[in-house]
């Protein structure tokens, strides 16, 4: 069974002997109940790790040694970045939680016409802040050491209109694309892939888009929701150009 794995804000200790956040040192002792001798591993969220040993439980401290580095990633070779329209909160904590787990490197925010969620200006650090807990928990089960880098959410109309002549591969998930990823030739550097929310694009937003570079693509014949297009089309991705092969 592999190590219980904690998230510790860089730097990692350099030294032998270090303590867990506290969050994590009370996950460690109350949550998992984990005994001093047990292996586990901490990483900074850069793709640093580093294996260690519970050295001590004193009260709400947790401390380690034994601390050695691990060598071992599961950072994904393929620059996915996921440009996700704003969708309900639990669904855009399902869309942060996969993507993560998923090796997506990028995530951004996208607030379109037909949103469902309208995240305020007063909630949006607190809004990121809980995301950044989702994205660390899920490279926690995950065994990733990098944390996808998530951005603060964007307008759909100036976000898009900025990507005209960004480099790589542009992709939005549009009823009637071209085709599927397979009729598209592997792009050189990043792939940014385009997910619409609950209602889909309107028309305006498609034009842009396309006006702007973004290929429009299918995944199968059926409409999904759009956790599920985000979820399988980062599977797709990886599957053609990235670790999945």
């Amino acid at each position: 069974m592999p190590a219980p794995r904690f998230y510790c804000p860089p730097p990692l200790p350099s030294g032998a002997h270090c303590e867990l956040p506290p969050e994590a040192a009370h996950h460690a002792s109350r949550v998992l109940r984990l005994r001093v001798g047990d292996a586990v591993q901490i990483f900074d969220g850069l793709g640093n790790a580093l294996d260690a040993t519970l050295h001590a439980i004193s009260g709400k401290h947790v401390s380690l040694g034994n601390l050695q580095t691990c060598m071992t990633t599961a950072a994904s070779g393929l620059h996915i970045v996921l440009a996700q329209a704003m969708c309900s909160s639990e669904k855009m904590d399902w869309v942060v939680q996969k993507a993560t787990e998923l090796g997506v490197a990028e995530i951004i925010p996208i607030q379109t016409q037909r949103s469902v969620a309208k995240l305020a200006p007063s909630r949006a650090d607190k809004r990121a802040q809980h995301w950044h807990n989702v994205s660390v928990a899920a490279c926690e089960q995950c065994g990733r050491n990098d944390l996808p880098q998530l951005h603060a959410p964007q307008v759909f109309q100036e976000w898009v209109s900025a990507q005209r002549g960004a480099s790589g591969g542009k992709f939005i998930l549009l009823p009637g694309g071209a085709g599927g990823l397979r009729t598209q030739s592997r792009p050189q550097g990043s792939v940014m892939l385009l997910i619409g929310p609950e209602g889909g694009f309107t028309a305006d937003e498609a034009n842009v888009a396309q006006q702007s570079g973004f290929v429009p693509i299918l995944l199968g014949p059926r409409v999904m929701r759009t956790e599920t297009a985000a979820v399988a089309g980062i599977a797709a991705l990886q599957t053609i150009w990235g670790d999945f092969a």
